[in-house]
């Protein structure tokens, strides 16, 4: 097999790692094989093979490219500028599974969950992403106190009930859930956010 140029190499990887985490969000991960990955990035399955030397290899390297775009979403809202309290109300939102893209890069997230309860590369994964995004929301969170927005109370705690939020509230919405439902959902987020405000 003849070795691509690196930028064709790079869009290769990308197009085969889309096109994995669209078959994660469709399928699971318990059904995921390597041929309807190659089916639906129009590759080989060599070609998968080229690019990643294992199934686990290629699902690590899904998830990344899953937070990847994450943090595009992250870095657009923080761009967008704004004060802290504002940033965080517009992050909380651009995290609800509003849209197709939403919900299928949050179905990719449940796998991961899933997975990573008995697999320690994904549980470091996890560690490493979760960790990263406290940061932001601790940042924001401390960021708006230093600017009288919020009242006093431990940042690290506060983006810990954030976090957890929108976790356990878009899982109930992508469940199908009667009682939640994406409106319920930011209507919530924006609440508690709402009630940290003096």
């Amino acid at each position: 097999m003849t070795v691509p140029r690196p930028s064709v190499e790079a869009e290769r990887r990308a197009q085969i790692l889309d096109a994995t985490c669209e078959v994660i969000a469709e399928s699971g991960i318990q059904e995921l094989r390597l041929t309807d990955v190659a089916t639906r990035a129009g590759v080989s399955s060599g070609t998968i093979h080229y690019y990643f030397d294992s199934k686990q290899a290629l699902l690590h390297a899904a998830f990344e490219h899953n937070y990847r775009h994450s943090l595009e979403r992250r870095a657009a809202v923080l761009a967008a500028g704004g004060d802290p309290l504002e940033l965080l109300t517009r992050l909380v939102e651009s995290y609800a599974p509003l849209d197709a893209e939403s919900v299928s890069a949050w179905r990719v997230w449940a796998e991961l969950w899933v997975h990573g309860l008995r697999e320690p590369e994904l549980q470091e994964l996890n560690e490493n992403i979760y960790g990263d995004w406290r940061r932001t929301v601790v940042g924001l969170l401390r960021d708006a106190q230093d600017q009288r927005l919020i009242g006093d109370g431990d940042p690290v705690l506060m983006a810990n009930t954030v976090v957890g939020m929108i976790d356990g509230l878009a899982i109930q919405v992508l469940l199908g859930s009667h009682n939640m439902t994406v409106d319920r959902m930011r209507a919530t987020c924006q609440a508690y956010l709402s009630g940290l405000a003096v």
